[in-house]
């Protein structure tokens, strides 16, 4: 994997914004928060906080996911978004093109997972140690080589779509970390989290923000 940071410098894409909830299009390839040092201290929450200095974090894309993030406008808001994520009360779906075409139309994948100590930040499928994972998947499209599939996370466990599409032979296209040979040559990660569905901290109606995957 390439050790050089360089983030694209896309301007923000502001998907929704009102006196508690901010959510935005994160660009693939851009951390969410600061990494160590000063070479990876660019990152979406920097620059929401340049644009909004009362934004607050909620939760994580890995840097190379794009897609919808959302984002706290006040504490109250943030301990009320934190308390969904914690409590799986939000639906999440993603769009990914992996490698290969799954025989079945749709399916679920229930495979614990746990970060490989001696390989981190990568995770692993592990029945002793793992904790639950679990992910419903759907494909949409494919061309006989590939597949697009429609991914609705139902914990969120670290890199879990990327290891629970791996592990049943259909790696995500253009993962530097899990995809290899031909799979892997493409230009980015082909995962975006496309819609987020939440209770909005004020009066608790359901919301539903999508972002169109650019691939």
């Amino acid at each position: 994997m390439d050790a050089t940071y360089s983030p694209p410098q896309d301007p923000l894409v502001i998907l929704h914004e009102d006196a508690e909830v901010l959510l935005v299009d994160k660009p693939a390839g851009l951390l969410s928060v600061p990494g160590k040092g000063p070479a990876l201290a660019d990152c979406l929450m920097s620059r929401i906080q340049a644009a909004f200095p009362q934004a607050l974090l909620v939760h994580r894309l890995d840097r190379d996911t794009s897609g919808v993030m959302i984002f706290a406008m006040t504490p109250y808001a943030q301990r009320h978004l934190g308390l969904q994520f914690e409590k799986r009360m939000t639906r999440k779906t993603y769009v990914a093109r992996v490698w290969g075409v799954p025989e079945e139309k749709s399916g679920e994948i229930d495979l614990p997972l746990i970060v490989d100590w001696p390989n981190r930040p990568l995770q692993m499928v592990c029945h002793e140690t793992g904790k639950p994972a679990q992910t419903e998947w759907k494909r949409i499209k494919d061309d006989g080589t590939t597949a697009r599939i429609r991914l609705h996370p139902r914990t969120g466990r670290s890199h879990q779509l990327r290891v629970h599409m791996l592990a049943i032979g259909h790696p995500i296209l253009g993962d530097p970390f899990y995809a290899k040979g031909p799979a892997l040559d493409f230009p980015r990660l082909m995962l975006h989290s496309e819609e987020l569905r939440f209770n909005h901290p004020q009066g608790g109606r359901s919301v539903k923000i999508r972002a169109k995957a650019p691939f």
